[in-house]
């Protein structure tokens, strides 16, 4: 399924047809060995999994380069056992492919540099595909792109018939706006106008991960804000904010709204529309 303009859904990748490019998320490999260090047991397939649904994603797509959004590895401040095992057979499952590997570094990434160096895979902040800019989204940033693409937050959606319910891995795509240039005063103080950029968020590449649910767990990214967007009189979306010297004024217009992001829930291979997030909130009058 196609997300955005020559961006396609491929399980929990994103395929870029023209730059021949797959972008993967969110892997946390050794989760495992941090989950049995805190005293819960879980056999360790994670790896094989994640190799082997990127083997049916590379037979699909053919794709020539993997760029790897952030949180390769899980554990913080230090690179656990099954971590230096298991991301350097993943990085040899690739270049063995001939597939060129670019990082980027994400929150749970400080000690990735001598497992990359190891296999000389370069090692970067973010990466400018055309008009698309992707990152991990543990952090803003400004950028000229029309599209900003993210991991971190690993969103995720309950859905429900009858008594049942299952939670599903998704994708969101929606409008973010980028505080610009200050273009005047006005009584609440500094004015500034918004541009509107396209924001995808991608979900965890890695099958013990469920992720957030949109729907009632607290988001973890930045640039994704839960908070209702108020509107002007007109009754359109404001394209500017305020920033005034009281802390209210600059919470006038969040940047992002994510009940009017659409969703794409994690099929078996590709994704299936389910409309937007507001769609799935029953609101009280």
């Amino acid at each position: 399924m196609e997300i955005s303009k020559d961006i396609e859904i491929v399980s929990t990748a994103l395929w870029f047809k023209k730059e021949e490019t797959i972008i993967i998320n969110d892997l946390h490999l050794g989760y495992e060995e941090a989950l049995q260090h805190k005293g819960v047991l879980v056999p360790k397939f994670q790896l094989q999994e994640i190799l082997s649904l990127l083997e049916k994603i590379l037979e699909k797509t053919n794709a020539k380069k993997i760029i790897i959004n952030g949180d390769l590895k899980h554990e913080f401040g230090k690179v656990l056992r099954q971590e230096w095992k298991e991301v350097l057979q993943f990085f040899d499952f690739l270049q063995k492919k001939g597939k060129e590997i670019i990082i980027i570094q994400g929150n749970h990434d400080p000690a990735i540099a001598p497992l990359a160096g190891k296999r000389g895979i370069i090692i970067v902040k973010e990466i400018l595909l055309n008009d698309t800019l992707i990152i991990h989204g543990d952090e803003l940033v400004k950028t000229d792109a029309k599209r900003i693409i993210i991991g971190h937050e690993h969103p995720a959606i309950t859905l429900r018939e009858g008594s049942k319910w299952e939670k599903y891995k998704c994708f969101l795509k929606g409008k973010w706006y980028q505080k610009n240039s200050f273009s005047g005063t006005s009584g609440k103080g500094k004015l500034f106008q918004k541009k509107e950029k396209e924001l995808i968020a991608v979900p965890s590449f890695n099958p013990l991960l469920e992720g957030t649910d949109v729907l009632k767990e607290k988001l973890l990214s930045p640039f994704l804000n839960d908070t209702k967007r108020q509107k002007s009189r007109t009754g359109f979306l404001p394209l500017v904010s305020f920033e005034g010297h009281n802390k209210s004024d600059q919470k006038l217009f969040p940047s992002s709204d994510i009940r009017d992001f659409e969703v794409f829930v994690v099929g078996k291979e590709e994704g299936l529309y389910f409309g937007k997030v507001k769609n799935f909130i029953k609101e009280k009058d």
